[in-house]
């Protein structure tokens, strides 16, 4: 079986974590050489939206990050073999765990309202009927649930509720999202519902994801010989044969060159990306909304028009005013913002999490990560991160859309809801800021029907499979580093059969003392 691999090649398109874990795996446990996997990357660095970038001069970037919590077995598996970036004597896994005894997350201030922390911030303010509701969508069976919308089962005074703010907030739903994946995310993350107001039970990266977790998985894969190939569009994928037994047969490359696939050879596709078509603007510019689709979402709509069982794109991408929203990273000299911040919050910095204002029209909320959150972070530089989720509405200080909005006015709401003074807004008079459009950042929550999201392996598929965000998995929520993951080993297991597939996802949602503790928590006990 070994000596099969050594001859067979394995080609992976898209560099993002969905990508780099298929590499991983089929190297440390499908005995594949790393000269025999190649990976291709439209951009011109790999890790996908696990990113990091930029410097203390111009400023630090960071689009998002993404959570982790105990129960992402495929997660913590993949990087317990990886060397940490910042202890080459202990894995990335090792790190994660050692880092979060270090800085222990727990929110003291998780609302503001009115310019302070708001006094109902442990008060889910759920009536009687959103209790009622949320438990019968806990009950119900998944699939009476497709193409509906969360606003289409729950009162409209469920959105006004803590309860709504904090939880579209941490994980980016919004009313019109599908109600499939918020069933799927209530019966995932059961079992943090005691600590929900105060976001504990919440795992985090010692830096930013890029340097926590891309760098160091980048290393292991080179070091082994796997050719990484940047700024390498594949724009098409040729298909041979029917549905019952089909191959792919070449890669075609966006400059006119085609890659011939192998009798013997894999090819493990990632279709959609939540961070394609990001534009990033300045202090004094606002990113450009042109919305324009490439790569992933342009191989995705030739791929589903040419051949059966890859899904509707359309249906996740066809909409950016649903599944846009602005992030910004702050980059500033001194530590008087951040030791406000703890004053006001009574959190560490890096130990409180998203702090979210309650009577934002934009929706606006920040984190302050424990710093520094770059390894090259200059001493006395600090840096922190925010996001609009409704960033279609004017501000409520700076009259416009956040969509329209620069670096400086985003700052100048951010100061407003905080009610900073003119002495204290000072703080920011050189402050890098870097507002962030992502078109397509909750694209996967649309609603959707089975067969919008092609199975990992689709009907007849002999050397082939997808990866990522938009392809199908049972029981597992997308938005996390684990769905993808979880997605590349499933490829890896199906397609060469010397891996095993992974475990099930947790089922939390089975066991009587977790539901007993999630219904004190909703009955307000």
């Amino acid at each position: 079986m070994l000596e099969s691999a050594s001859q067979e090649q394995h080609h992976i398109i898209g560099g993002g974590i969905a990508g780099l874990a298929t590499a991983v795996y089929l190297l440390r446990d499908a005995g594949v050489e790393g000269k025999n996997i190649r990976i291709y990357e439209q951009l011109g660095v790999a890790g996908g939206s696990l990113d990091g970038s930029g410097d203390a001069d111009t400023g630090y970037m960071i689009r998002g990050g993404r959570m982790f919590e105990e129960h992402f077995a495929c997660t913590f598996d993949l990087f317990d073999t990886i060397p940490s970036a910042n202890n080459l004597d202990i894995s990335v896994t090792e790190d994660i765990m050692a880092f979060n005894r270090m800085v222990p997350g727990s929110s003291n201030c998780r609302l503001v309202r009115d310019g302070k922390p708001a006094e109902d911030r442990y008060d889910l303010t759920l009536s009687a009927h959103d209790i009622v509701d949320i438990n019968r969508l806990i009950l119900h069976s998944e699939p009476h649930l497709s193409g509906k919308c969360i606003e289409d089962w729950f009162q409209p005074a469920f959105f006004d509720s803590n309860f709504w703010l904090m939880w579209s907030t941490m994980f980016s739903f919004q009313p019109w999202h599908s109600l499939t994946e918020l069933r799927r995310y209530l019966r995932r993350f059961i079992h943090l519902f005691p600590g929900f107001t105060r976001i504990a039970g919440i795992l985090r990266t010692r830096y930013n994801q890029y340097d926590s977790l891309i760098a160091p998985i980048l290393t292991w894969l080179l070091d082994r010989g796997v050719m990484i190939l940047i700024d390498t569009q594949v724009v098409d994928v040729m298909i041979a044969g029917t549905r019952q037994s089909r191959r792919v047969t070449a890669l075609a490359l966006s400059d006119n060159s085609n890659v011939p696939i192998g009798e013997n050879d894999f090819v493990y596709l990632t279709l959609g990306s939540m961070t394609d078509a990001t534009v990033q603007g300045s202090n004094d510019r606002a990113p450009d909304p042109s919305d324009s689709e490439s790569g992933a979402w342009t191989l995705w709509h030739r791929l589903a028009a040419q051949y059966e069982g890859f899904g509707r794109p359309e249906v996740f991408c066809g909409d950016t005013s649903k599944t846009a929203w602005h992030s910004f990273t702050v980059t500033v000299d001194g530590p008087e913002f951040f030791e406000f911040m703890e004053d006001f919050t009574n959190n560490r910095t890096g130990t409180g999490g998203l702090v979210t204002f309650a009577d934002s029209s934009w929706t606006l909320s920040v984190v302050l990560f424990h710093q520094p959150h770059f390894r090259d972070q200059k001493p006395d530089t600090y840096t922190f991160w925010g996001y609009g989720l409704r960033g279609d509405r004017p501000g409520d200080f700076v009259k416009k859309p956040m969509w329209e909005a620069t670096g400086d006015e985003i700052i100048k709401e951010l100061s407003g809801h905080l009610k900073l003074t003119d002495m204290q807004m000072e703080w920011f008079d050189d402050a890098r800021v870097l507002p962030c459009r992502m078109p397509y950042i909750t694209s996967h929550f649309m609603p959707r029907q089975p067969g919008d999201r092609p199975d990992v392996r689709p009907s007849g598929a002999r050397n082939f499979a997808v990866i990522g965000q938009f392809c199908e998995l049972p029981r597992d929520c997308v938005f996390t580093v684990e769905y993808s993951v979880r997605s590349a080993r499933s490829a890896v297991a199906s397609l060469t059969g010397r891996v095993d597939p992974p475990p099930p996802v947790a089922r939390t949602d089975l066991d009587p003392i977790v539901l007993i503790r999630a219904a004190r928590v909703l009955m307000g006990m």
